[in-house]
């Protein structure tokens, strides 16, 4: 499983666009670094497989509002909502750009909100889709947020400096002058540059810079939780909350952290495994042997029988056969039932008896809930089942159907 992360171009979309790309197996290391057009863009398969588009930091500005508490992202009237928040602030007009809502938004409390050409973002999306590379998630190249830092990007040519904190994104050009509009960095803060323009960036701020390429700090937005594939862009509810989840387990899988807890779970499923093999093993075991001692009760009580297919049947047969030939009633016999019956109520007189399928059934005792409870212990020390169907008392041996 891999995953390829794209950057959209920043310019208009000739007729063959190319697309700057990363793709990488866990989503952390680049593996591939290129640039090709859309129909020679590398495919990804597999569960967790996504492809991610990277908005430049150039293409997006940011609004920071104050998050209404009659509203919420599922709201229907969101994009009107938030069309009359930005009014004032948007140089555009409304309906030509494209709004997305930081994550995990709470009422009442400052919220950024991300503006792109919407024109601009559904052409490049299109794009790629229509050469077999549909979308999972779009994601910004820089977005606010603490701690803060200073990136040096581009090429010799064309230079910018962009600085990032929780009050916003700043983008300026990469010169001598510019050097004062940028805000105040705090002691330690990280000042990355891309290797083109390192040295540029080192003359200028008069202090080293950390060397990051292009590839890493794409792979780094793709790990934030901002996604600005909402209102005409968004994937479903059900598809993105599968996507994340195979993305997790894709990521769970594969990262050398998790590595003991994945060894330590193989373990203990083998070790489950094992256990219900010897288990298994054992009651197969213990059941063979009663099968052996039934089957030795049935030959060595009844000599004649040589063949045994089911012992218990056998047995059952056998002794109705002896009591037959011995005159010796069962337990399920109407006589048997009828001395029960006489021997626990001497007083009581029955108005009708049916007895069918080694059943008793007897009408007319007048027997109550009491009755019964009195004579129970009586009728079961004789091997008998007695309940109360409405006014008609039920025998039967125990164990019968």
């Amino acid at each position: 499983m891999s995953s390829l992360f794209l950057l959209l171009p920043k310019a208009p979309l000739s007729a063959a666009p190319e697309f700057a790309y990363v793709r990488s197996v866990d989503g952390r290391s680049p593996d591939t670094v290129s640039c090709a057009p859309v129909s020679l863009l590398p495919q990804v398969h597999g569960a967790g497989a996504e492809r991610v588009a990277v908005v430049p930091a150039e293409a997006l500005s940011w609004h920071r509002v104050a998050w209404p508490r009659s509203i919420t992202t599922r709201s229907p009237r969101l994009r009107a909502v938030l069309e009359g928040l930005l009014e004032e602030h948007l140089l555009d007009a409304p309906e030509t750009l494209h709004f997305a809502v930081e994550p995990h938004v709470r009422a009442g409390e400052a919220t950024w909100i991300a503006v792109c050409d919407r024109t601009w973002l559904r052409t490049c999306l299109q794009a790629l889709e229509a050469g077999g590379h549909p979308i999972t998630r779009i994601v910004p190249e820089i977005a606010p947020e603490s701690p803060a830092a200073l990136y040096a990007l581009g090429d010799p040519v064309q230079p910018m400096w962009i600085a990032r904190s929780a009050q916003g994104v700043l983008v300026l050009p990469l010169t001598a002058t510019s050097i004062a509009w940028l805000p105040a960095l705090p002691d330690g803060a990280l000042c990355l540059a891309e290797p083109a323009v390192a040295a540029q960036a080192e003359a200028l701020l008069q202090r080293p810079v950390v060397l990051q390429p292009a590839a890493e700090r794409w792979l780094q937005a793709a790990q934030s939780d901002w996604n600005l594939a909402q209102f005409e862009f968004a994937r479903s509810g059900r598809a993105r909350a599968l996507r994340r989840l195979a993305t997790a387990c894709a990521v769970w899988w594969r990262s050398p952290a998790w590595r003991p807890t994945r060894w330590g779970l193989g373990l203990l499923v083998a070790v489950n495994l094992i256990g219900l093999q010897v288990g298994a093993w054992r009651e197969r075991a213990v059941l063979e042997a009663q099968g052996v001692a039934i089957r030795a009760v049935l030959t060595q009580t009844f000599p004649h029988v040589k063949s045994v297919i089911d012992a218990p049947a056998q047995m059952a047969r056998e002794m109705a056969t002896l009591r037959q030939t011995t005159a010796t009633l069962a337990v399920s016999d109407l006589e048997t039932q009828l001395g029960a019956l006489a021997r626990v109520a001497p007083d009581r007189t029955a108005q009708a008896l049916d007895y069918t399928r080694e059943t008793l059934r007897v009408r007319g005792l007048g027997w109550t809930a009491a009755d019964l409870r009195r004579t129970q212990a009586a009728l079961q020390a004789q091997g008998l089942v007695a309940a109360l169907d409405g006014e008609t008392l039920v025998l039967r041996a125990e164990g019968a159907p």
